[in-house]
């Protein structure tokens, strides 16, 4: 059990954390959330013991091995699989004192060790997680040296899930996924069978893959059972309970002052205003909930342009002598919302690239609209940023011309107010950062719009910010996103890019999520003949079966809410009561596996009616 208590902590001077307290069980699933800036890296720092409180304590179980994310990879001779596989320090100490140990009883301690640790078998397991992160059999074998940041980045994953720490600490790590990985990690995590806390903005993950929001606002952090959803329905209850209770006293304030004001002056009334004084000197202030300023995003309105703005015809595109993609034959209209579909590696980036006009085709027909402006955000945009210079710099280097009460009001519509447009790029955070290149980039008013992982260091706020504009936004966009959530709301066409080219994919994202997960190439099936069509009776039958599993799914679901508010009572841990926790943990554990099962029967349930009625 981890257990933050009364925990202080500031940074130059600003409080990150006043007096914030949280207990999180053993084995469970977290999300830590907050806005940009708000502390929760620091909160991990501070976990780990690389940083010291200035209140307050947070303790962990005695021997507890805490994981995270090494900031890379280096770039050495060494393999993918043996740079996993080194990541489990005590298998690679053991196997090295196998080789040098002469005592014989030593030699069976170690070789007993070996096998209960499972050592056998780990290079399979370290190959399963490279493979899952999207690495090939045979890149595996290949040096750390002939991957870039991004990928090495992804080696720092799996060198971390390998290891299997008691603690996961995971700080965005989707950030560096293509979409495929990030399902791949979400599914991962659900089956991980140690405490988990992520850091993440990521709605389809903090849903499916935590079972707990520990919530980080006003520098306090606030624990919250289930999954995102839950958590936001149940703060926006809490929040409008603590608005009713503030109108309601200040209500009754204004009331007693009124007394006052009215009889103070009257000595036959002057105990009894005297008296509501005193009541109002002694009320405890209820403060109504504070909305934090809106995030938003101005996007600038291009000219309308005919249609198409671009079209290629049996078009090439690769470099030097190496062709990527071949016979695009492609359409782009103004009005298009288009998310590029396919694993890393297989051209989505070239195809941005050409579409921008950063690559020029090999072979084939390319025509663009003459006036047609592209606006490109790109993850390696953030990062070549001028560190030494302010946001306002960077506008008036672009816009020269503009006045800086223009430009200040540009960068305000993008949520860079006063204090940021005046700070050095290298002292903002990730999500301010992203936010000044989006501007950067959508500065021209392009007619399309070709966004590479734009949600990257964006928090939940500044996501849903970024789909009202691009909702509202009259240009063409072009998505590339590990954001089941973003592309959801804002795509409207799907384009796949494998197998060297890239074509219309007839799905939607839920079959295209379902196509991932079970490893299927895409492409038409067979038409098999559809079967006799079941009786009235039988589908009866099927719809009670579902509506059965349903009700268990939910029933289950009640008892896990109960036994995890239960497990998150700190007062179950006291010293005298590990045996009673212990019974608590276990009538969890046996919830959950139920809980599994129920919900796999409901699936199959629901299949089965679906089928029938088709």
């Amino acid at each position: 059990m981890l257990r933050i208590t009364d925990i202080s902590y500031a940074v130059e001077g600003r409080p990150l954390f006043e007096h914030a307290s949280a207990t999180i069980p053993t084995g469970h699933k977290v999300g830590l959330i907050g806005r940009n800036g708000a502390g929760k890296t620091t909160l991990f720092r501070l976990i780990r013991g690389e940083l010291h409180l200035e209140g307050g304590s947070i303790t962990l179980p005695a021997r507890a091995r805490i994981g995270g994310v090494a900031q890379e990879v280096p770039g050495n001779d060494v393999s993918l699989l043996d740079t996993v596989l080194a990541a489990d320090t005590e298998r690679a100490e053991l196997l090295a004192e196998a080789d040098s140990a002469t005592d014989p009883v030593r030699i069976a301690e170690v070789q007993t060790r070996l096998a209960d640790i499972d050592a056998w078998s780990a290079e399979g397991r370290a190959s399963s997680i490279l493979r899952g992160l999207g690495f090939e059999a045979e890149e595996q074998l290949m040096p750390c040296s002939a991957f870039s940041g991004g990928w090495r980045m992804r080696v720092a994953l799996a060198a971390v899930l390998f290891a299997q720490p008691d603690y996961l600490l995971l700080d965005e790590p989707t950030n560096y996924l293509d979409l495929e990985g990030a399902l791949w990690l979400e599914n991962y995590l659900m089956r991980y069978p140690h405490t988990v806390i992520i850091i993440s903005h990521d709605r389809d993950l903090l849903n499916r893959a935590v079972g707990g929001i520990l919530h980080l606002e006003n520098r306090g952090l606030t624990y919250y059972t289930g999954n995102y959803d839950q958590f936001a329905r149940q703060r926006a209850a809490n929040r409008a309970v603590q608005a009713a209770a503030a109108k309601k006293q200040d209500a009754r304030r204004a009331h007693l002052q009124a007394f006052v004001d009215r009889f103070k002056a009257k000595a036959s009334k002057a105990k009894q205003a005297q008296s509501r004084v005193k009541m109002l000197e002694k009320m405890e202030t209820i403060r109504a909930p504070e909305d934090a300023a809106r995030t938003v995003f101005s996007f600038p309105e291009p000219e309308e342009l005919s249609p198409p703005i671009i079209a290629t015809e049996g078009v090439q595109v690769g470099y030097g002598d190496t062709v990527v993609l071949r016979n695009l034959n492609l359409r782009i209209d103004q009005d298009d919302r288009i998310a590029l579909l396919g694993k890393n590696g297989q051209g989505k980036s070239t195809l941005a690239k050409l579409l921008s006009d950063r690559l020029a085709p090999m072979a084939g027909k390319m025509t663009r609209s003459g006036k047609l402006r592209i606006g490109f955000f790109a993850q390696h945009q953030v990062e070549e940023l001028r560190v030494e210079e302010t946001p306002l710099q960077h506008l008036l280097r672009e816009r020269p011309a503009e006045g800086q009460a223009k430009l200040r009001a540009r960068l305000a519509g993008f949520g860079l107010g006063a204090d940021q447009a005046e700070t050095a790029v290298g002292r903002l955070s990730g999500g301010q950062k992203a936010r000044l290149s989006l501007l950067l980039a959508t500065l021209p008013a392009p007619h399309l719009l070709i966004l590479d992982e734009p949600t990257n260091h964006l928090d939940i706020e500044s996501r849903e910010a970024l789909v009202e504009a691009l909702t509202a936004y009259s240009g063409a966009v072009i998505l590339v996103s590990h954001d089941m959530h973003l592309l959801s709301l804002v795509a409207d066409r799907l384009w796949l890019v494998s197998d060297g080219t890239v074509k219309p994919y007839d799905g939607d994202l839920p079959s295209y999520r379902k196509l991932l997960l079970s490893r299927d190439k895409p492409g038409p099936r067979p038409e098999t003949p559809k079967p006799k069509r079941p009786s009235r009776d039988a589908i009866l039958a099927l719809r009670a079966e579902a509506r059965k599993g349903e009700e268990r799914v939910q029933k289950l679901n009640d008892m896990r809410d109960k036994l995890a508010k239960k497990l998150a009572d700190p007062a179950l841990y006291e010293d005298g009561k590990q045996g009673e926790a212990e019974v608590w943990q276990r009538k969890y554990a046996e919830v959950m596996n139920g809980l599994d099962r129920a919900e796999a029967l409901w699936m199959t349930a629901l299949e089965k009616l679906e089928k029938a009625e088709a």
